[in-house]
């Protein structure tokens, strides 16, 4: 069964497959990270962690049983009770139900540790696949998303309010 962790450096081997692996199918959905973000690859991880110790982010790989990531899970720039949504799952997993399962216990997760309310995500326009994960867990368009927030492309943002039950549930949309 996959499980949700939290990034950790002993991850980076395994994240750097999972980006290596997958660069194709995301480039055609996602604009590409471009050969600097594998050269300097060991160099950005690392300020990752930086980040996520200093608060400012919380970054979540999706581990398989055999120790590969099936996805990455990232909340970024956690402020005022909100953050933003980004995550990516392997093409292989891609189309059952994994991106939506594990956006909708990100969604719990980042209520209850990390005590945020409200939880956006852009999306680009022809990421069809990124806007039904994002409805069906929860997520409701709030406005148009620029090239700034894109790499160059439109889309829309999407938003979804946290309300944490007393039994950890989430409210609206965890169902």
């Amino acid at each position: 069964m996959p499980e949700l962790k939290r990034l950790r450096a002993g991850h980076a081997p395994a994240v750097l497959a999972f980006e290596l692996a997958n660069r194709a199918y995301f480039a055609a959905s996602v604009p590409d990270r471009g050969d600097d973000f594998f050269d300097q690859f060991t160099d950005r991880y690392n300020a990752l962690l930086a980040e996520q110790e200093a608060g400012i982010c919380a970054f979540h790989v999706l581990v398989a049983e055999d120790d590969s990531i099936l996805g990455r899970f990232n909340l970024i720039d956690i402020e005022d009770h909100t953050a933003e949504l980004g995550y990516r799952v392997a093409q292989h997993v891609a189309g059952r139900g994994v991106a939506t399962a594990t956006v909708r216990e990100l969604c719990r997760l980042a209520a209850a540790r990390h005590g945020l309310r409200t939880l956006r995500a852009a999306t680009a326009r022809r990421n069809a696949a990124s806007q039904a994960v994002l409805t069906k867990a929860g997520f409701v368009p709030v406005g148009p998303a620029g090239p700034a927030h894109l790499d160059g492309e439109q889309g829309t943002w999407y938003q979804r309010d946290l309300v944490l039950r007393s039994d950890g549930a989430i409210l609206p949309g965890d169902g």
